[in-house]
């Protein structure tokens, strides 16, 4: 990785403007239900404290509306209520906890009051401003937004791989008005997994792509066929391509457009000599719901009338062989509706064989670290990704704006 890292700096006596990601999900009572992003910005923000630091955090949670959009005072007041549950608060009580205190929280994401708690702050403070979403130039990444961010800081560093693909204020605008920018332990293994897929994989490199619609994997899956030795498919889109095979799908989730995609993915599988793995059969459903009647077909006998929501066990058994036999694996998108328990035996079975494989394993956050984390198998993966949308735009081989601002290595 030829950028800054957080170890390149001299944090002591330096106000140090960190980007964390801890959109976290939360409770009805705000509180917070899952401190997993936090925990992971951990490494980063003990680092800086113990060397004697001062630490100015800031994320966004969730997604607050903008009051002055509202088309009726009524609406105004609801957003206005709702944005409330959007507030730092809880998370900064939940960081306090985990670090012992020393946790102070402010009302403002910049502006006089926030430069003058910076002012005050001595080493090892930490600070949490308020939701960055709060302020209408975040997502449109508006310099004088930047600047005032960067005003506040000697050092900047941006630990949010999860928010690392969007070019907004805090991710990409401040690190250009600051002395140095650097990316924290988390986005910087991140960076090492990635990148190691994308220029130097071990081999066999085996992708596992899951998911609704083949039309949002596109760019994903045109990369990935120029890295990977074995391509296996599951999840809704496998459905596009049984449908693409002229198998009948039943009542399983077709993506229309995506039939001619999936014709073409074969086709340059073939050509290029790629292994590609899709359904022998699966297991089907007369509804979508977690009671419904549900049995084991072939793929060329799913009835008119049922749809498909898992990988069936000869799948499974192909699958399992096809991990056995890589040293390399990147797996992005569950292969059947897991959050149902009847439906969620290919997505573990999925899991553990990757759990029990000797390959370096790299989950590509969002739905499938949550599987991972769910059947208890994170801990046995090399590297599970906290950001869904940015592992994803990285698999499609794209610079993430958030990387690409930090400071090169000289």
């Amino acid at each position: 990785m030829n950028k800054l890292t957080i170890e390149d700096l001299e944090v002591k006596d330096k106000r140090v403007l960190m980007r964390v990601d801890f959109n976290v999900p939360q409770n009805k009572d705000g509180s917070v239900r899952d401190d997993t992003r936090i925990r992971a910005a951990l490494p980063s923000i003990n680092y800086v404290c113990d060397r004697g630091g001062k630490l100015i955090l800031m994320s966004h949670l969730g997604r607050p509306k903008d009051p002055d959009k509202a088309e009726s005072e009524e609406e105004k007041a609801e957003i206005i209520k709702k944005n409330e549950s959007f507030k730092m608060d809880p998370v900064a009580e939940r960081l306090r906890e985990l670090v012992g205190g020393n946790v102070k929280k402010l009302d403002q994401l910049v502006g006089p009051e926030v430069e003058a708690a910076v002012n005050e702050m001595q080493p090892g403070d930490i600070i949490v401003l308020e939701n960055t979403r709060f302020n209408k130039g975040e997502t449109k990444n508006n310099p004088e937004l930047a600047k005032q961010l960067a005003q506040l800081a000697d050092l900047y560093v941006n630990d949010a791989f999860g928010s690392a693909h969007r070019a907004h204020a805090s991710t990409e605008g401040v690190a250009h008005h600051v002395p140095k920018a650097a990316a924290g332990f988390l986005l910087a293994k991140e960076m090492q997994f990635f990148t190691k897929v994308l220029t130097n994989p071990e081999r066999p490199l085996l992708a596992i792509l899951g998911g609704a619609k083949v039309s949002d994997k596109i760019p994903v899956i045109d990369n990935l066929l120029n890295l990977v030795d074995t391509l296996i498919i599951g999840g809704g889109m496998a459905f596009t391509f049984l449908k693409a095979q002229g198998y009948e799908i039943g009542k399983s989730l077709l993506d229309e457009p995506g039939i001619e995609t999936a014709k073409h993915v074969m086709k340059k599988a073939q050509e290029k000599g790629i292994d590609l793995l899709l359904l022998d059969d699966c297991i089907v459903a007369k509804e979508f719901a977690a009671d419904a009647e549900s049995k084991t077909v072939d793929v060329d006998q799913i009835p008119p009338d049922w749809m498909g929501l898992d990988i069936g066990p000869k799948t499974v058994e192909k699958f399992r062989e096809a991990i056995a036999k890589s040293r390399m694996i990147v797996w992005n998108g569950p292969p059947g509706v897991f959050e149902m328990e009847k439906f969620a035996q290919g997505t573990k079975a999925v899991a553990e064989a990757l759990a029990e494989s000797d390959a370096t394993t790299i989950i590509g956050g969002g739905d499938t670290a949550a599987a991972v984390t769910q059947f208890g198998f994170a801990d046995k993966m090399s590297h599970v990704s906290t950001g869904g949308g940015a592992s994803l735009e990285m698999l499609e081989g794209k610079e993430l704006p958030g990387l690409a601002a930090l400071s090169g290595k000289e």
